[in-house]
């Protein structure tokens, strides 16, 4: 059985927001990489990594949704009618 998940404070590790990159990752590749990085977390927590590992897969995964939740905005959110009308 698995240690119980300690409640470390490792501020320093995490930005207060993730900056937008400039290319835009697909909503598909974004889902990619958030099943890789939780099958990474997943195994880190299994060998009992340390917590500057768990810490830093943990803003990964974080950073990786924040931009998925983006990606889907962009690709859902209804076009101005201006816009629609110029294409």
């Amino acid at each position: 059985m698995n240690a119980p998940i300690q409640n470390e404070v490792m501020s320093t590790l995490r930005p207060l927001r993730f900056p937008r990159r400039r290319t835009s990752p697909t909503v598909e590749s974004l889902t990619e990489r958030l099943s890789v990085l939780t099958r990474e977390r997943q195994n880190l927590r299994t060998t009992d990594a340390g917590l500057v590992v768990l810490e830093r897969n943990r803003v990964a995964i974080a950073r990786a949704q924040w931009e998925l939740s983006y990606a889907l905005i962009e690709r859902y959110l209804p076009k101005p009618a201006a816009a629609q009308s110029a294409a």
